[in-house]
């Protein structure tokens, strides 16, 4: 499974998650559990990267994916 397609919290808190209830809502950056350890997050400043117009962010399940660099360099492109 992709990193970007993982919520971060556990199917029980999951169920009581506001953001949780829609499956195409991403969890908020400001979301405990949204936040991102892995070592290849890293937030992009490159305004390109951002608004690469392939890039499908709604494959993202959290906010916090679409604007680091690792997700939008090799996560999913519009058809």
């Amino acid at each position: 499974m992709a990193c970007w397609s993982n919520r971060g919290c556990d199917p029980e808190l999951q169920a009581e998650c506001p953001h949780a209830i829609d499956p195409g809502e991403q969890c908020p950056l400001g979301c405990h559990f949204a936040s991102c350890d892995r070592p290849t997050h890293r937030v992009t400043g490159d305004l390109d990267l951002m608004l690469d117009p392939n890039v499908d962010r709604a494959a993202a399940a959290k906010a916090i994916c679409t604007t680091c660099e690792f997700f939008l360099r090799n996560g999913p492109r519009l058809p």
